[in-house]
C-alpha cells in the first residue's frame, strides 16, 4: 500500500531549497571566466574595498554591540524615568534606513547646521562650527549604520535577559559578587547566543548597505558588485564579489563558533521567576535615561524634515492648482 504523501515535508524542503538557489548560483558563478573588471579591480582599488569594508564592518559590530546590550540591560534590569517608553521606542530604530540617519547626521552636525542653529539660540551669536563634531567618511558611515541596525542586538538580547534564570543572579549575589561582576561573569554570558545571532544580522545587513556608503563616498565591495553589474555589465564578476561577501559572513560563524570551544546553552523550560528591577538614581538615572535616547534626536529632526518638506510640498500644490482652475 502505497503511503499518503506529506505536503508538509516536501514543503519543509522547497522552502530551505528556494532559499539556497541564490547562494548555489554565487557560488558556481565563482568557477566561471570573467571580463576585465575583475583584473582591472586587482590591479587598482580591490585592497582599499575589502580594507573599507573590514572597517565598517568592525566598527559597526562593536558599536551595535555597545548600543544594543546596554540599552537591553538597563530596561531589563533598573527602573529609571522614561524605561516604559524605551522598551518599544528603541525598536523604532528599524523604522528609518541607515542612508537616512546619514542624512539626518550630517544635517545635525554639519557647518550651520542643526546643532549650530540649537547652540545659537541658547548662548547668541558665536563660531560654534569649529567645536561642532563632524560625523562623515568613515565614522559617519559606522555610526549611521549602528543606529539603525543595533535594533537587531537590542531586541534578541533583552528576550534573552527577560528569560534568564533569576537562581543563577542570586547565586551570584550570595557568591559576593556585585552588579557589576554579575553582568560580566553571569547574565552576558548566559545570553551570548541571542547577540550572536544579533550580530551576525547586523554583520549582513552591513555588507549590503549600498545608499550610506554612497552618501559618504566610502568605496566597499558593494560599490564593486554595483558597479560590475551596472556599469560595466559584468555580472559574473559581480556574482564572484558577492562570494567574497559571503566569505566574511561565514569566517564570522566559523570564529565565534571556534572562540566558544564547544560550550552549550540552555534556557529554564520550566519558567522562570520574574527578576526585580533596580531603582536608578540621580547621575546613574540620568545616564541610563540619555543613553537610551541617543538615536531620539536624528529620529525626530529627520521626520521634522520630512513633516515640513511634505507640508511645503502640499501647499505648494495645493495653490498651484487653486491658481490653474481660477
Amino acid at each position: 500500500m502505497i503511503k499518503r504523501i506529506n505536503f508538509w515535508v516536501i514543503f519543509a524542503f522547497l522552502v530551505p531549497l528556494l532559499v539556497a538557489i541564490p547562494i548555489f548560483t554565487v557560488f558556481l558563478s565563482f568557477f566561471d571566466t570573467t571580463g576585465n573588471y575583475l583584473d582591472l579591480l586587482k590591479d587598482t582599488f580591490l585592497l582599499k574595498y575589502l580594507s573599507n569594508s573590514s572597517l565598517i564592518l568592525l566598527g559597526v559590530l562593536s558599536l551595535t554591540f555597545i548600543f544594543g546590550v546596554t540599552s537591553a540591560y538597563f530596561v531589563s534590569f533598573y527602573k529609571f524615568p522614561g524605561v516604559n517608553f524605551f522598551k518599544w521606542a528603541l525598536i523604532l530604530s528599524f523604522a528609518v534606513p541607515a542612508y537616512i540617519y546619514a542624512y539626518s547626521l550630517v544635517a545635525f552636525f554639519e557647518n550651520y547646521g542643526t546643532a549650530f542653529s540649537i547652540l545659537t539660540f541658547l548662548f547668541g551669536e558665536g563660531d560654534y562650527n569649529k567645536n561642532i563634531p563632524k560625523f562623515d567618511g568613515l565614522i559617519g558611515t559606522m555610526f549611521s549604520i549602528s543606529f539603525s541596525l543595533f535594533g537587531y542586538v537590542y531586541v534578541l538580547t533583552r528576550a534573552s535577559f527577560i528569560f534568564q534564570s533569576h537562581n543563577l543572579i542570586e547565586v551570584g549575589k550570595n557568591l559576593g559578587l556585585s552588579s557589576y561582576e554579575s553582568f560580566f561573569k553571569i547574565i552576558l554570558p548566559s545570553a551570548r547566543p541571542a547577540i550572536v545571532v544579533g550580530l551576525s544580522l547586523v554583520a549582513m545587513e552591513t555588507l549590503s548597505d549600498f545608499g550610506t556608503v554612497d552618501f559618504f563616498s566610502i568605496s566597499t565591495l558593494t560599490t564593486a558588485i554595483y558597479n560590475a553589474w551596472i556599469s560595466f555589465d559584468d555580472l559574473t564578476t559581480a556574482n564572484q564579489l558577492s562570494f567574497v561577501l559571503l566569505i566574511f559572513i561565514l569566517l564570522l560563524f566559523v570564529l565565534e563558533n571556534f572562540s566558544r570551544k564547544g560550550a552549550k546553552y540552555h534556557q529554564n523550560s520550566k519558567g522562570n521567576k520574574p527578576i526585580p528591577k533596580i531603582q536608578l538614581v540621580g547621575g546613574r538615572s540620568i545616564f541610563a535615561t540619555c543613553f537610551c535616547s541617543i538615536f531620539l534626536p536624528f529620529l525626530v529632526s529627520q521626520y521634522s524634515y520630512i513633516f515640513v518638506f511634505g507640508h511645503k510640498t502640499f501647499l505648494h500644490f495645493y495653490f498651484l492648482n487653486f491658481l490653474e482652475k481660477n
